[in-house]
């Protein structure tokens, strides 16, 4: 069994301090659109691709599964908890980045499941930014850019944390 070092605690800090900079833009962006914006209206961006269009979405992406959203809280929930866990290894910036986003993007749709309304765990997520058959926010794309950097780092090999070298005796 290979035993994995305790990572850097600078590391860790900076993936924290990302994914609070994640969560504070996807929440006051999601303020602006609710204060902004009005159920339907399409206001053009950068016509013809990006468009403003407040929704709220009970479902995941594509708007599946709309009868079960406290999966999706539990789901948040479990990988907020597993990328706080494994994050302690750290020995990587560009998984302290990758991390960062992830973690910013689960929390920030965390809370909105928890606190948004209709009730707590079956909260709906505010989407606003509208790009042809999508409608989604800023965490989205936290979420969506950190998963393509995470295969990018594991195909190009990157380690994640560091392996104790062995010991001759």
């Amino acid at each position: 069994m290979v035993r994995l070092e305790r990572g850097s605690g600078r590391l860790y800090g900076m993936m924290l301090a990302l994914a609070a900079v994640v969560l504070l833009v996807d929440q006051l962006t999601k303020l602006w659109a609710v204060a902004a914006l009005s159920g339907g209206e399409r206001v053009a961006v950068l016509p013809p691709l990006i468009h403003f269009r407040l929704l709220y979405n009970a479902g995941a992406a594509f708007s599946l599964g709309t009868g079960t959203t406290w999966v999706f809280a539990l789901t948040a929930a479990a990988a907020v908890a597993g990328i706080l866990h494994v994050a302690r290894r750290l020995a990587s910036p560009g998984w302290a980045l990758v991390l960062g986003v992830l973690l910013g993007g689960a929390v920030s749709h965390l809370g909105d499941r928890l606190f948004r309304a209709p009730g707590f765990a079956q909260g709906h997520v505010v989407d606003f930014i509208d790009y042809g058959p999508f409608v989604g926010n800023v965490a989205d794309l936290a979420l969506t850019c950190g998963c393509a950097a995470m295969v990018l780092l594991s195909l190009r090999g990157v380690p994640f944390a560091r392996v104790p070298e062995s010991r001759s005796a």
